[in-house]
């Protein structure tokens, strides 16, 4: 069982850190002081449980564990240090609150209990052998419960003469949106693209400041089929051409020629939960400027960025395509997306790029 733990104390990180890693069954993936240090691993490794201990009164380890339970749905457990029963009284009780807020509008499946619990916080003296056996049976109750809940509902494609009139818009743009795993999928759907591709492409991949332009040259290597280039500010988007947004920048949309091609723009914007470039940012643009003729896609990734747009892609009478859960390495944005009502179609990778290009019209 994988875990993760935050402890503003470096003594209690230590003790909690040397003690679990005793047991057989636990794997300890990262140990830091704050929740918002644990965004970053969390983007490539996924624990069953993770232990907050920290009081949760900051705003950045709110917004942090939001993302952890209603984003990317791994259980949080918090160590607090009043007694059972009164953890509303508990500074922790920010959390939960933040928490409850989020969950209340979700789906009912996804229920608070699923990812956030309680378990009492002893002072330094009481860290003993019994405590530990306590603790680990309840990490396994909660990697249990987060266990039990039910696969999301896969969303149907076109099937029905009815339903595949609504999938053959004139496109004339075309978004796709990545995170973890994205290099690898996002290189497989546009070198299946053929040569000649009709419609600006432009990508938004969560990303580490200064391995964008190594990224580009891999691109470049991979898929010869298609033009591929970092995004300038200001520049116009051309039919075979792949614009990537640059590492800590949004890609979005300034306006659109008169021959409907979208010129750039770069934007150095706040990051939008803690991601720049944002996907939502791009898929929200193109939503906007493009309405129908706006084709997305969405692939693997943690999180749920990406799910708000598509999901605003389909109310402005666009089309989105998102990767099923057998071919992601991480499944997170995808279903967020299909969660929230955002994804006209669900198909595995490899029968993407045959999709966009029977919706283009190639």
């Amino acid at each position: 069982m994988k875990i993760m733990i935050c402890e503003s104390s470096a003594v209690v990180r230590s003790i909690l850190q040397k003690k679990l890693e005793s047991f057989s069954d636990i794997e300890l993936l990262s140990s830091v002081s704050n929740l918002t240090k644990l965004l970053e691993p969390l983007s490539s490794q996924r624990p069953d449980v993770i232990i907050c201990g920290n009081k949760g009164d900051d705003q950045g380890e709110i917004e942090a564990a939001k993302i952890i339970c209603n984003e990317d749905k791994i259980p949080l457990l918090i160590l607090s240090s009043e007694k059972a029963g009164r953890e509303e009284a508990s500074p922790a009780c920010f959390i939960k609150d933040a928490i409850k807020s989020h969950f209340s509008s979700a789906k009912e499946r996804f229920t608070p209990s699923a990812f956030l619990d309680y378990f009492e916080k002893p002072n330094l003296q009481g860290y003993t052998d019994d405590f530990f056996v306590k603790l680990l049976k309840k990490i396994k109750e909660m990697a249990a419960k987060k266990n039990q809940l039910p696969e999301f509902r896969k969303a149907s494609s076109c099937s029905s003469d009815s339903e595949q009139s609504l999938c053959s818009d004139d496109f004339k743009l075309l978004c796709i949106g990545a995170s973890t795993g994205g290099p690898s999928a996002v290189s497989e759907v546009l070198s299946s693209l053929g040569n000649d591709f009709p419609l600006p492409i432009l990508y938004t991949q969560h990303i580490d400041i200064n391995k964008d332009v190594n990224l580009i040259h891999w691109l470049k290597d991979v898929c010869k089929n298609l033009q591929i280039k970092l995004a300038e500010d200001g520049e116009k988007a051309l039919p075979g051409t792949v614009y990537m947004a640059p590492a800590d920048r949004h890609l979005v949309i300034a306006y659109i020629c008169d021959d409907e091609l979208p010129i750039l723009r770069l934007s150095d914007e706040e990051p939008e939960r803690f991601l720049r470039p944002a996907v939502n940012k791009l898929f929200r643009s193109a939503a906007q400027k493009y309405k129908s003729s706006l084709l997305a896609v969405l692939l693997t990734g943690m999180g749920s960025d990406g799910a708000e747009g598509c999901r605003m892609i389909c109310d402005n009478g666009g089309w989105t395509i998102v990767e099923d859960k057998s071919t992601c390495a991480v499944f997170g944005m995808p279903a967020a997306a299909i969660e929230c009502g955002g994804a006209k179609e669900v198909l595995p990778r490899n029968e993407i790029a045959k999709r966009i290009l029977t919706l283009v019209d190639k």
